[in-house]
């Protein structure tokens, strides 16, 4: 059948890409450390450290995950040849088509495991520290916090991520005024850093008995869980360190003790807190370690700004200079502006459906790398 022998011409170039995908993500080396995470994880004393012992468990999950996924890949790649081998011998249209299905499902395949390539920035492994704030729009816009927090949680649990709330505060009459999560999963920051910025919500609001449309603003901001070899040089002095009693949903403890830490650091102005933890001396170290990464990112921004000059998808974070509007009415349509990316089915990305906005973003920094 010439259109059986013209896919296989089409699927040839797939050969050598599979060899180089293998070779960029490194999946020899990456099969030496499951086995070596694997036999760590049969020792005696392997969970007398929980914290340890869970953090190796995940990572053994993401490579094996990625290793299998990978192999499947290329399992699939060989099964096409030989479904259109026995569809030429055949002659049965059934197979033919067979063949075509499994030939498009391999090039949808190859091209979303093509983006895991992309992810080589040194922090695209790490957790991700997620903060979402309110912009214009009032108790509007503390609602589309509401909504963004949905979203991430949603697309968060889709991929078998851990979300944490390390703060949380309610909005005076609805909505939410602030909150923060950690992320924990394989490349949850290289993936998440594609949703720094300015979201824009435009749609009826259901807060106005007139029925007018309404446009709401939130901030999202996104930094890596940097990890203890990162030296930030954080001096005592110039720290504020305020407790209070913690606000949101968050186990027992909540409202029964100031166990919530707030630390300003002076010279930058830059604020972190958690509420999340049991105790004070916990909720303190997890706030060291958001403004540790936050300092990190801060300085290495500056040194970019400095050799490079500001680069456009990172400027500053300013009401107008949204990176993605969500509209529900008069039409449905979510639109990246950096991309262009954009879908009409509005309740499949509030569901978490936003791989393909991430996707285009790494393939389009990518290209302008």
């Amino acid at each position: 059948m010439l259109e059986l022998e013209q896919l296989q011409i089409a699927l040839q170039p797939y050969k050598t890409k599979l060899i180089e995908m293998g070779n960029s993500l490194d999946i020899a080396r990456l099969k030496e450390i499951t086995h070596e995470l694997e036999q760590a994880s049969m020792e005696s004393n392997f969970w007398d450290n929980t914290e340890n012992a869970q953090n190796i468990l995940q990572q053994l999950k993401g490579y094996k995950e990625l290793v299998d996924k990978y192999e499947k890949l290329c399992a699939d790649y060989e099964d096409i040849f030989i479904l259109i081998e026995m569809a030429n011998e055949s002659e049965e249209d059934e197979l033919a088509e067979e063949a075509k299905a499994c030939a498009k499902g391999f090039q949808n395949s190859y091209d979303e495991m093509l983006i895991a390539t992309l992810l080589d920035e040194p922090y695209d492994k790490n957790d991700a520290i997620l903060e979402l704030h309110p912009g214009a729009g009032g108790t509007e816009a503390c609602d589309w916090v509401s909504m963004l927090l949905r979203m991430y949680t949603r697309w968060a649990d889709s991929r078998g991520f851990k979300v944490q709330v390390l703060d949380y505060l309610e909005g005076e009459e609805a909505g939410i005024k602030s909150v923060t999560l950690q992320v924990s999963g394989q490349n949850a920051y290289g993936y998440l850093k594609a949703e720094k910025g300015i979201h824009r919500l435009v749609r009826i609001s259901p807060f106005d008995s007139s029925g007018r449309r309404h446009t709401s603003f939130a901030s999202c901001d996104v930094i890596p869980q940097i990890t203890d070899e990162i030296q930030v040089d954080i001096k005592t002095e110039d720290l504020r360190i305020d407790t209070y009693r913690a606000t949101g949903a968050g186990g027992q403890h909540i409202n029964t003790t100031d166990s919530a830490v707030r630390i300003t650091h002076l010279p930058s102005g830059i604020v972190v807190q958690c509420q999340n933890e049991r105790s004070q001396i916990q909720n303190r170290e997890k706030a060291m370690q958001m403004l540790k990464a936050k300092l990190y990112e801060k300085e290495k921004q500056e040194r970019m700004d400095t050799l490079d000059g500001i680069r456009g998808e990172k400027k500053e974070i300013a009401w107008g200079s949204q990176i993605r509007s969500y509209v529900f009415h008069p039409y449905n349509l979510v639109k990246d502006h950096r991309t262009l990316h954009e879908t009409g089915n509005t309740g499949a990305v509030m569901d978490g459906d936003i791989d393909k906005f991430m996707n285009a973003y790494l393939a389009w920094i990518h290209q302008r790398d």
